[in-house]
């Protein structure tokens, strides 16, 4: 599976979502809500409507209600659960390999006591099994080196007819070229991932069933090229020289990500799965 230059741990993945965090605030979204949007159309510039609406169709196709238990896999700064514990009065969990973003995520929630963050691998949860009423994530378990793993600790903590529903990056075909691996895969340390297809089967041997698929991949387009406008435009009036040459290149990058989705070299999708009503942990 791995298609980068170089085989990524999940300490390359912590280390490198560390040290950018304030980067992307500064100017994707000061309050820390950094995923994929779903837009309106080619026409719709507005990523902080497109991010919401993204959010609000996982909870909708998941069922979040006030009795949900819920665990973000890969939380970040922690927006999707606020919302949901915010939105529909559940009670949650985040977890994030980064550090600097989990402060971040605890810092956002201020004393709300409905949830709480953690510091924590997706391939070694800090969860007794069959815990959760529902497990969610946002663009990010693609990352995981060991995806086999994590998808066997998320299917051990949520509770037998429970829950998987997320957003995730997706890597329709086998074949990435040099431009791809730079610009979509090693700039993020992304090993690489699943097609669509590839990701239901690899989530059903891990004991789940399919209940939904959504190939998204022109919205992932649209978020970039809003992005890649975005930051250029606040590169002209960062303050420190690093920043500005750190938001010029994402904007170039972002160029060349709309080319690898157009090359079917990146995609992005929605899945929803259930952990069968008989199944054990």
């Amino acid at each position: 599976m791995p298609v980068s230059s170089r085989v990524y741990t999940e300490t390359d993945v912590e280390t490198f979502f560390d040290q950018t965090l304030n980067n992307y605030l500064s100017f994707w979204d000061s309050q820390g809500a950094l995923h994929t949007g779903y837009f309106a159309g080619e026409g719709d510039q507005d990523y902080q409507a497109a991010q919401q609406r993204t959010s609000d169709m996982l909870a909708a196709d998941a069922g979040i209600d006030e009795s949900s238990y819920v665990l973000d896999v890969g939380c970040g700064c922690g927006n999707f659960l606020i919302h949901l514990a915010e939105r529909f009065g559940c009670r949650g969990e985040g977890l994030d390999l980064s550090e600097e973003r989990i402060r971040f995520a605890q810092k956002l929630a201020g004393d709300n006591p409905r949830i709480q963050f953690r510091h924590a691998s997706a391939t070694q949860m800090p969860y007794e099994p069959d815990r959760f009423t529902h497990v969610v994530s946002q663009d990010a378990l693609c990352l995981v080196p060991d995806k086999e793993r994590s998808h066997t600790e998320i299917f051990r903590v949520l509770r037998p007819g429970g829950l998987f529903a997320f957003s995730d990056f997706l890597q329709p075909q086998e074949a990435i070229s040099e431009r791809a691996r730079k610009h979509v895969y090693d700039r993020v340390r992304w090993n690489g991932g699943y097609s669509l297809v590839g990701y239901q089967a690899a989530l059903e041997m891990a004991g789940f069933e399919i209940l939904l698929a959504r190939n998204l991949g022109n919205h992932l387009k649209q978020t970039y090229r809003v992005l890649g406008k975005t930051a250029q435009e606040r590169s002209q009036t960062a303050s420190e020289d690093a920043a500005r040459e750190w938001m010029l290149a994402f904007s170039a990058s972002c160029k060349e990500i709309q080319v690898a989705i157009d090359d079917r070299e990146f995609g992005w999708g929605m899945i929803v799965a259930r952990k069968p009503a008989s199944a054990r942990s």
